[in-house]
């Protein structure tokens, strides 16, 4: 396979740009990360970064309110934002013709969204909607995401919900809103990407042309969100008035992200080892042997792997009937664990695992939009794009070994334990 062409450059005001150029099909993908997420709002704001999110779609500065929205679709493109523990990032997809359009549209939020008492009071009151949706009106709402990590974690930043707290958001103020922007929204603390269908030297005019005079601001100190590791079992219970079955989530501590990344990844195949797919382990025996769930999953990251900084979290996640305990299934789990630890993975097992997370990637990549939010993350978490390319190979390499080591790290005088029972009446 070629290797992906790939150019880095960065303009006078600290802004870091990625191109990405592929001829293939005649669309381009823009996208722009923001160093700042869930553990960058302040304490008392909480959900404060996902709330700005939804302002920054609000109208800019040569922009009335949903302009964004119709400049995009009327030219035939897709677009959307996102929260993320580490990052915020906005991206469109469009017809490489409307390039410009969308730079435009980009440099001109970054350059002055439109913060205004009216798109304040309405995005706080969508937002809350949101809540209403997906955390308090439904089955397991939250699970594990927003109840898990103060479970695992002890300091604001790593544990508490990035959703928000109602009065967290309804205390929102225009002044929050603008020290917000003018910390992390700075040029300086942003990764813009364009991948797909364009000529190198005209994006770089274009980029130059409207994001160069976006005024430069410092870029702010990110602090360490380190703490302590568990040294003993955590537990606590969730009361859910509209779960069905009860369910339990276990969360462990996982190698630094950045500067562990081999380790990372054999948490990435030990969780496929253990539940990616019907032969997996504990499908095997938690669903099919005993049975003793009824759906079983484990995984690198709340969110998914690449999308945050250390600390990060591995989490196994499990339904079960209402006779079976906790403590049944997290002893089937702790065996289980125990036999990786001492004995690794066979081969024919592992290459199933690693096949199947290189080909998702490879796959995922394909799609364009996927590929330039790729290619920003790895930009900004890592200061290398190309390992957004590089990291399937990285996946498909992983020894048996470092899988048993991944399992040994996985103790239970070390992790944190979320039980959810069923309400049966509450209201929550």
């Amino acid at each position: 396979m070629a290797v992906p062409e790939l150019h880095r450059l960065t303009l006078d005001n600290g802004l870091r740009v990625v191109l990405a150029p592929d001829r293939t099909a005649p669309v381009v993908g823009v996208s722009v990360h923001y160093d700042v997420g869930f553990r960058s709002e302040p304490e008392g704001r909480t959900g404060f970064a996902h709330l700005f999110e939804h302002l920054m779609f609000q109208g800019s500065e040569s922009l009335e309110k949903l302009a964004h929205f119709r400049h995009i679709q009327g030219s035939g493109g897709t677009f959307n934002g996102s929260t993320h523990p580490d990052y915020t990032d906005y991206f469109e997809v469009l017809p490489s013709a409307a390039l410009e359009r969308a730079l435009f549209l980009e440099a001109d939020r970054m350059r002055a969204p439109k913060l205004t008492h009216e798109n304040l009071a309405n995005q706080i009151d969508v937002v809350k909607e949101e809540i209403r949706l997906n955390v308090l009106n439904r089955p397991y709402g939250g699970f594990p995401w927003i109840l898990l990590p103060p479970v695992l974690y002890s300091t604001f930043p790593n544990a508490h919900n990035g959703y928000g707290d109602f009065t967290d958001l309804e205390q929102a103020s225009l002044d929050d809103c603008a020290a917000f922007f003018d910390t992390y929204y700075a040029p300086a603390n942003a990764v813009l990407t364009v991948a797909g269908d364009f000529e190198v030297e005209r994006a770089r005019e274009l980029i130059e042309k409207h994001f160069g005079d976006v005024p430069a601001r410092p870029k702010p100190q990110r602090p360490s969100f380190a703490e302590p590791r568990p040294s003993s079992e955590l537990r606590d219970t969730h009361l859910d008035p509209h779960a069905p079955l009860p369910a339990l989530a276990v969360g462990y501590r996982m190698p630094d992200p950045i500067n562990e990344l081999d380790g990372y990844l054999a948490h990435l195949v030990l969780a496929g080892v253990l539940t990616d797919g019907d032969g997996s382990r504990l499908q095997q025996r938690l669903v099919h042997r005993e049975p003793l769930v009824t759906d079983i999953n484990a995984g690198a990251g709340l969110f998914g792997p690449f999308e945050a900084r250390d600390p990060d979290t591995f989490s196994i996640t499990a339904i079960h009937a209402p006779d079976v305990s906790p403590d049944r299934v997290l002893g089937a789990l702790d065996e289980e664990l125990d036999a990786l630890a001492s004995t690794p993975p066979g081969a024919q097992e592992l290459a199933k695992v690693t096949a199947r997370w290189s080909a998702n990637m490879h796959s995922e990549h394909d799609r364009l939009v996927a590929r330039t939010l790729a290619l920003g993350a790895f930009e900004l978490l890592y200061g290398d794009p190309a390992l957004a390319y590089d990291v399937a190979d990285r996946i498909a390499a992983v020894q048996a070994e470092q899988v048993a080591e991944a399992a040994k790290g996985l103790r239970p005088d070390s992790r944190a334990v979320l039980l959810v029972q069923p309400q049966q009446g509450g209201q929550q």
